[in-house]
């Protein structure tokens, strides 16, 4: 098979990015317009991780492209729980904050649950809030974790099917796992949630129409355990001193999927668009 012909099972994450973030910044004018609100993003950043001060920069870029107001509040690494509760606090309070994003992970000696739940689940642009999750987990979503959210953009934009579909996640992560799990039930697809302590992963996979793998593992997903036509979604990332790898082993699994995202620019552009398209509904909640 061609280059070409594999060209076309990429799922390019950039160009649906590009086309949520113009819904974003269309739906920013009119708010501007009608209401005379811009919506405004409030990002936590604890201590100096290089990692999460990327992420963070990444996040703000998006909101000027698509005119979010994004202002960033930062606690030194030995600042306390109750400083960080305090300004979840102020921010929650402040009506000119339509939205809070709490930049994980933090360093040890906090409590990032008790975090994330001092956040006003009107303003939790993560979806990561009890609230949140529960109205998930009874098929009313709203605020949902960005990176499922994504996925199913994703799933909608490439005119994939999930209902009835058997659907596999590899990972069970509240960040990833177990929400993309709830949102593919709510669209009646058949899952199967797989983790470090699922015996015979292969078993599982080879039966998936639909795989989400987010497990952190590089190549952990190999072509022998993908079924010809698999839309695979790869939301793992490892790092070496040679690149950067996802977990599956795209060069390989790309010629048996009819769909998959590529590592780099699958998955992790759609997420922060969705994190945009997260604070516009904030904003136009609590406005």
């Amino acid at each position: 098979m061609s280059d070409e012909s594999y060209e076309s099972r990429i799922i390019d994450g950039k160009v649906l990015a590009q086309q949520v973030e113009e819904e974003v910044r269309s739906g920013v004018e009119d708010l501007e317009s009608n209401r005379g609100v811009t919506p405004g993003l409030a990002t936590i950043l604890v201590g100096d991780d290089p990692a999460s001060k990327m992420y963070v920069r990444l996040k703000h870029r998006a909101c000027e492209r698509v005119g979010i107001s994004a202002e960033d509040y930062l606690l030194p690494a030995e600042a306390t729980q109750e400083e960080l509760l305090a300004l979840i606090d102020s921010l929650n309070k402040n009506r000119d904050v339509h939205a809070i994003l709490l930049q994980l992970p933090l360093p040890k000696h906090f409590s990032p649950q008790e975090a994330m739940e001092a956040i006003s689940p009107a303003k939790d642009a993560d979806g990561f809030h009890p609230y949140n999750m529960g109205k998930l987990m009874i098929g009313d979503e709203g605020l949902v974790p960005c990176t499922p959210h994504g996925v199913i953009r994703a799933l909608e934009e490439y005119g994939v099917s999930v209902k009835g579909k058997n659907a596999v996640i590899v990972g069970h992560s509240n960040v990833v796992g177990k929400p993309m799990a709830a949102m593919l039930l709510n669209r009646n697809a058949t899952v199967s949630v797989c983790h470090v302590f699922t015996d015979d992963l292969k078993k599982y996979t080879l039966g998936a129409d639909i795989i989400v793998v987010a497990a952190g593992v590089k190549h952990l997903i190999k072509a022998d355990m993908v079924k010809e036509g698999a839309v695979i979604f790869d939301v793992g990332i490892t790092k070496e001193e040679d690149g950067v790898y996802g977990d599956v082993d795209f060069e390989n699994v790309i010629k048996k999927a009819s769909l998959v995202t590529p590592v780099p620019g699958g998955v992790g552009p759609m997420t922060i668009a969705m994190l945009m398209k997260h604070v516009l509904m904030c904003a136009e909640k609590n406005f």
